[in-house]
């Protein structure tokens, strides 16, 4: 049985690969076309954070148009995309951090304070997009936030957490690095008399 505490030096990597699972998933936000989709048959709307695609219910092509025609969509792909390229460095940062013995813990405070600012922006791309799409744009029948949205949504919650362990990691470096010694502690001096 393996047991992971503070004190468990193979533990180190899990926040780096945290942050590396946040970017598959702002990846697949990135590029998925699932941010608003029909919500039932027949599919007739589907949208991504770059256009907004629409077809009648017996017609097998999509007519798209571009969401970056507007303001607020350029606003709402730059905000989240500009988290995403920071979201990148602070991952290429974690893996320097962990990696090399000297520069660890010196600036992993500085790592989660960029992770904050990377779950600010996505916030705000991803309040801005449902809020102006349903806004401007026509919808035609029941249509629901959909998986890709839903992706961008779990990427920024673990970049929110992240953030927080490598903003309270530098308070346990020793227990993490196996710096503390073990203290005994005996009950009475006459069960250690040569402690004397």
């Amino acid at each position: 049985m393996v047991v992971c505490g503070l004190a468990c030096w193979r533990c180190r990597w899990l926040l780096p690969l945290l942050l590396g699972l946040a970017i598959i998933m702002g990846i697949i936000a990135l590029a998925g076309r699932g941010w608003l989709e029909s919500e039932s048959e027949p599919y007739v709307q589907q949208a991504s954070l770059w256009e907004s695609c629409t077809r009648g219910p017996d017609e097998l092509n999509w007519n798209c148009e571009s969401l970056m025609d507007y303001g607020w969509g350029r606003a709402a792909a730059a905000t989240y995309l500009v988290g995403f390229v920071i979201l990148v460095i602070c991952f290429a940062l974690a893996v320097i951090a962990f990696s090399v013995e000297i520069l660890r813990f010196n600036f992993v405070r500085g790592i989660g304070g960029l992770l904050f600012v990377v779950a600010a922006f996505q916030i705000i791309g991803l309040v801005i997009y449902p809020v102006k799409f349903t806004e401007d744009i026509p919808l035609t029948g029941d249509n629901m936030f959909s998986w890709a949205y839903g992706f961008g949504w779990a990427s920024t919650v673990v970049v929110i957490g992240c953030a927080f362990f490598f903003c309270c990691l530098p308070n346990w470096e020793d227990e993490v690095l196996g710096n503390i010694k073990p203290t005994c502690y005996y009950s009475s001096p006459e069960r250690a008399p040569y402690l004397n």
